[in-house]
């Protein structure tokens, strides 16, 4: 390893809140997946269980990992830890229906006390309503993504440690707002019908593609604090510019086309039973001896 990447790596160092945080959520999940489970409710398979943990890898990997001792020296890297936190880990956590697992891996006195009485308070209904908005999600996804990567945001949250958390919190809420409509996990239920969600997709597309063809194709440097940062790659600031917005276009348009080709598979076929419908049978069927989400609306 040459020794100026090592330099950086040496600079890492673990951050302990994240990851016991991500554990956490983990543990939790596996004892609610294996309550259910051991309830004979096969409303989750393994797969999407497995979805879940990826995703919380993921989450680790863009903010935890080694990876993030060269976000400040490369655009690129910083790129990618963009696209970790909003257009990977997101659908990935909200495939693996991260709701029933989590309730049933809580403490069942807490649930019922706590987290109970708060999801049926007529306020708590109402934050969900409207967070629950495909145009409100919509919006959200695309604020974080063009506001953040305005010059003036980024560079503050490349000079400022607080800013740059608030920064990665911003991109792994906006994505949880925006593939929420698009996966619709369990106990949601759709506020559009499904073909309208071919358009939310395309749509979000647009910017997206605006701003990485600017990027890509620009003859300056749109982030002028690389300027001062160390070449450890050989990559020039604006060879760098380049290869992030590049890196930008081709994920977001793949990662778009996955859920726009098996919605559009789904509208084809025949009628079946949507995944949330079935989750709540089989939850009503064998998983209510928890009693954990009696009452709850669906949102």
């Amino acid at each position: 390893m040459p020794a100026s990447v090592q330099v950086a790596f040496e600079s890492w160092s673990c951050p302990i809140g994240l990851t016991f945080a991500v554990v956490l959520a983990g543990v939790l999940y596996l004892r609610g997946w294996l309550r259910l489970h051991a309830a004979s409710v096969n409303a989750i398979p393994s797969w999407r269980a497995g979805s879940f943990f990826l995703g919380l890898f993921l989450i680790w990997l863009a903010v935890g990992s080694p990876l993030a001792a060269f976000d400040e020296e490369l655009l690129t890297v910083h790129m990618v830890q963009h696209l970790l936190l909003m257009t990977f880990a997101p659908p990935l956590i909200l495939v693996g229906a991260p709701v029933m697992p989590l309730l049933h891996g809580l403490p069942r006195k807490f649930v019922q006390s706590i987290l109970g009485p708060l999801f049926r308070s007529p306020a708590m209904q109402g934050i969900g309503r409207v967070l629950s908005q495909p145009a409100f999600c919509w919006l959200a996804g695309i604020a974080a993504l063009l506001g953040w990567h305005a010059p003036a945001a980024f560079t503050l949250g490349l000079q400022s440690e607080a800013w740059h958390a608030v920064e990665h919190a911003c991109f792994l809420g906006s994505g949880f707002l925006f593939w929420w409509p698009v996966v619709q996990p369990w106990p949601s239920v759709p506020r559009w019908p499904q073909w309208s969600i071919l358009v939310y997709l395309f749509l979000a597309t647009l910017p997206c593609d605006i701003l990485s063809g600017f990027l890509v194709f620009s003859d300056r440097v749109a982030y002028p604090v690389y300027l001062s940062a160390p070449r450890r790659f050989g990559l020039s600031v604006l060879a760098d510019q380049q290869c992030a917005a590049a890196l930008m276009w081709t994920c977001v348009t793949i990662i778009y086309l996955v859920p726009a080709a098996i919605l559009t598979m789904r509208l084809l076929a025949p009628i079946n039973v949507p995944d949330g419908e079935l989750m709540q049978s089989e939850f009503r069927r064998g998983g209510t001896q928890h009693g954990d989400l009696r009452g709850f609306e669906v949102v």
